[in-house]
This record gives structure tokens, sequence and C-alpha cells, in this order.
């Protein structure tokens, strides 16, 4: 982040007006700095210098890909998204032919849409009415972050619920990294099955799965006590694969 900064002054002095943070260097030797992180991190570092009205801020990144992403970089000063990645992913189901009747500019002329109108929905359950007024306005509160780390990084954010530092987050990027970059190859072409917002055999842990459903329909169906203790132990007992 040091390093990241000094760049940015060197070009904010060379007389650059807009600055793209990108993570298009990843490699088997490079990790990239969170997106978030570094817009955050940038935005507040040129507020402290007093240049941060000298230049824009553009991200390019693979890491962004839904509603929630933009609204926290656009709310913590980013001027421009390209999520890359999710254009490069459209483009591959093209070719798969998951996505049909449709070519490569409606497919992302749609996806940019629904990414809009998904920002500007957020915002407005905010009270918010334009966009100039959302940009850098971080009304967002911080949960599980060290209060150290956030007043460097994410200046004036409120964290009543302290928790990890800049080093539990580089520790997290580096698993990541090695999961994506293994020493050893089992299957460079296979995304894991995901499931973080739908169930999936072998994805992300939900509280509510096929197990946990089955239980209580046949609980409640045939007034079994029995059945239902076995449902409500699935539930309460999540020492193992916390899910709330």
């Amino acid at each position: 982040m040091d390093h990241l900064f000094a760049e940015v002054n060197r070009a904010v002095k060379e007389g650059y007006n807009v600055v793209v943070l990108s993570d298009r260097g990843v490699n088997h030797e490079l990790a990239p700095i969170p997106s978030l992180l570094a817009v955050a991190g940038v935005h507040h570092h040129l507020i402290r210098e007093g240049t941060r009205t000298r230049v824009g801020l553009v991200l390019e990144s693979g890491e962004p890909r839904e509603v929630h992403h933009f609204a926290l970089l656009i709310g913590y000063g980013c001027g421009a998204v390209n999520p890359y990645l999710a254009f490069e992913t459209l483009d591959d189901m093209l070719r798969e032919g998951l996505l049909t009747g449709i070519d490569h500019k409606t497919a992302c002329k749609n996806y940019l849409k629904g990414a809009m109108k998904g920002v500007v929905k957020v915002i407005s359950k905010m009270g918010i009415s334009t966009i100039q007024s959302y940009w850098g306005a971080q009304i967002f509160e911080a949960v599980g972050l060290k209060k150290q780390f956030v007043d460097r990084y994410f200046c004036w954010t409120p964290s009543r619920v302290e928790g990890v530092g800049i080093d539990v987050i580089a520790q997290e990027v580096l698993l990541r990294h090695q999961h994506a970059y293994p020493k050893r190859q089992v299957n460079g072409h296979a995304l894991d099955a995901g499931g973080q917002y739908q169930w999936r055999d072998g994805g992300e842990y939900h509280l509510f799965n096929p197990q946990t459903v089955h239980k209580l329909q046949a609980a409640v169906r045939t007034g079994s006590y029995k059945i239902f203790k076995e449902y409500s132990s699935l539930v309460n007992e999540q020492s193992r694969t916390l899910a709330t």
C-alpha cells in the first residue's frame, strides 16, 4: 500500500489527472491488493496529501462483479470501474452456448444496465438522489475491522466492533492466491461450485439446505417431535459450520 501511495504521488506530480488502479498483473508470483482497500486507501491518502481534487480514480479489476461491490467502490471515491473479468465471463458463456440469442455487445450492455440500476436502488434506499452525492460519501459501517486499520485506509468509517487488521487481510489474499495458483495443478479448467447465494452441492454451507428443509417438512407433515429435534439440532449446533 505504501508503494501504491508513492506511485500515485509520482503520477500527480507529473501532471496526470486520471489514475488507473489495475490488478491485471496478477500471476504466480504476484497477488492482488483487494480492490476496495486499494481504492479507499488511495482516496484517503490523496485527501491527506491535499491533492485529491487533482485526479480522478478509475479501477480496472477482476474482483468486482455485483451491485454491492460497485456501490462500495463508488462510495469510497472510485469514479469508474472496469470489471473486466465479468465481461470475459460473459464472452465465455457465449462461447459455451450458455447464453443464446444474444451477442457480446448486448450481453455487456444488459450486465451494465442491471449493475447501474442496482447501484441507483441502493443509494435511493439510503435517501440519496444522485450518484454525485453518493460518490465518496462512504455511508457504511465496518464490522470486524481493526480501528487502526480503518483509520488509515477507510477514514471516518465507524468501526464499533473491532477485528482484523492488514496483516490478516494479507494472509487471506495469499490463501485465495494459492488456491488460484496451486503448486500441484489438479484441475485448472473448472471453478468451484460456489453457492454463495443458491445452495450448491459441495459449495458454500447454507443454514437452510436440502437436509434441514427435508427435516422441517417431515416434522411438520408427520407431527414428529423426534424429527423436529433432529432439524433443530442441525440449525442450532453451528459450532462447525457457522452460518450466522
